[in-house]
């Protein structure tokens, strides 16, 4: 099997990968990730989640690479990685109530080949109406400033929520496995052969 990348200096998405039994090493790329004028969340993840992947092939030429970005927008906005707790709180300020998308972009690049899969796959958080001391409590417990829209679903953040919407409760977390199966397969891998 070609050797197997996952772009991403996220230990969550790491311990995802794990979950399908599959040796791989993580690697971060370094890429800018502003967004571009008139792009859309939707475009923006994708976008990303390509570049991430293809960064690497020049290290890694003979790989096959795992990029993957996310968002959460409210409405038009986007909620990017809060970086402190006053931001975190404007954010769940903004949540709370309201249902959050997350729209997540995940690419497989064969860098044998150049062949790029790539899609975006939604996840939709129904938020309970929440004060001021709840989430001030639930920052300061668990400091979720560097993931997007201020919590972490695998952890106390489920406590935040009302309602989950998605086809993988794992794109929640920021990587789709029942899809990456999906394009893994394209590229002849297939999961539970390899781990018979």
């Amino acid at each position: 099997m070609q050797q197997l990348i996952l772009g991403s200096s996220s230990p969550f998405r790491a311990e995802l990968l794990h979950k399908l039994g599959l040796s791989f090493i993580q690697t971060s790329p370094d890429i800018d990730e502003t967004p571009l004028e008139n792009e859309t969340p939707a475009q923006l993840v994708e976008r990303l989640a390509q570049q991430k992947a293809q960064a690497l092939a020049t290290t890694h030429p003979e790989a096959l690479i795992i990029g993957s970005d996310q968002v959460a927008v409210i409405g038009d906005e986007i909620l990017g990685k809060p970086g402190n707790h006053q931001n975190a709180m404007k954010q769940l300020r903004k949540a709370s109530g309201k249902e959050v998308q997350f729209l997540t972009g995940l690419a497989l690049y064969n860098a044998k080949n150049q062949h790029m899969q790539s899609l975006v796959e939604p996840f939709s958080v129904s938020f309970r109406k929440l004060n001021n001391a709840q989430i001030d409590f639930y920052l300061k417990r668990e400091q979720p400033y560097q993931c997007a829209g201020s919590f972490k679903s695998e952890g106390f953040g489920i406590s935040l929520f009302s309602k989950l919407s998605g086809d993988d409760p794992n794109t929640l977390i920021g990587l789709p496995l029942i899809q990456l199966i999906r394009l893994l397969a394209n590229e002849d891998i297939d999961v539970l052969q390899l781990n018979r």
